[in-house]
């Protein structure tokens, strides 16, 4: 895979924002299960809490927990729609870096699988610093991104290998598989399959929590996940 040339908005534009339109439906229906430390996370706050999904995708953690209120947001417009669906909780279109809340207002906060889409250091900086900005004083957030440390999984990733890649979704194009998709790191596709392409930068592990506390934000608690790494994160004492 040839190393990424140019990186930053039009990038990410062409490369993460535009794919996501195009698979929304299809990347949604793998979407449906909670992973277990988000899902504890949430369900711990206390009840009345309110807070933010930023990079909401379909929406399946907006539910998770009846007894809080959470505000989506999505840069994608197909995936806001279908995580909508998702009543009583609010979803808008908005980029991680330009949210339209007030900020200090929300009790907490969770960004997964979103700021490894942003394509220069200073820019996955930048949204954390969003996220973090966003909590009240004592306030929350818990942050996942893909790990470069997946030799386990079917991706093969480790240490040795660039932290920038494309990563291809194929969707099947024959009837008989309509609808199908799956993310794929090589392997066979038939002619009529069509393949896309999205960036991830995939995180070393300590460099999530280095971008954390370059974004004035301060670790609580970290790990590992499902070839993720996790933070969770608050707001710098001033």
């Amino acid at each position: 895979m040839a190393e990424v040339e140019y990186r930053g908005e039009n990038y990410e534009e062409q490369h993460v924002h535009t794919v996501y339109e195009q698979i929304a439906s299809h990347f949604s229906s793998t979407r449906y299960k909670p992973w277990p430390i988000i899902e504890r996370f949430l369900k711990e706050l206390p009840a009345g809490s309110v807070g933010l999904d930023i990079g909401c995708g379909n929406g399946k953690y907006l539910a998770v927990n009846p007894s809080i209120f959470l505000v989506g947001s999505d840069r994608s417009h197909n995936l806001a729609e279908i995580a909508a669906q998702h009543q009583p909780h609010s979803v808008v279109v908005a980029d991680i870096l330009d949210l339209p809340h007030q900020p200090h207002c929300f009790d907490f906060a969770i960004s997964i699988a979103v700021v490894h889409h942003l394509s220069t250091p200073e820019r996955r900086v930048q949204a954390i610093r969003s996220i973090v900005e966003s909590l009240k004083p004592g306030g929350k957030a818990l942050v996942y991104v893909w790990a470069l440390e997946q030799e386990s999984s079917r991706r093969g990733w480790s240490e040795q290998d660039t932290q920038d890649v494309m990563v291809p979704w194929v969707m099947r194009g024959s009837k008989k598989d309509h609808g199908d998709r799956h993310e794929a790191n090589g392997g066979h596709s038939h002619s009529s399959d069509k393949t896309f392409h999205r960036y991830y930068h995939l995180y070393r592990k300590g460099e999530l929590e280095q971008d954390v506390h370059a974004a004035d934000g301060c670790v609580i608690d970290a790990g590992y996940e499902k070839d993720n790494w996790w933070a969770i994160a608050e707001p710098t004492q001033r």
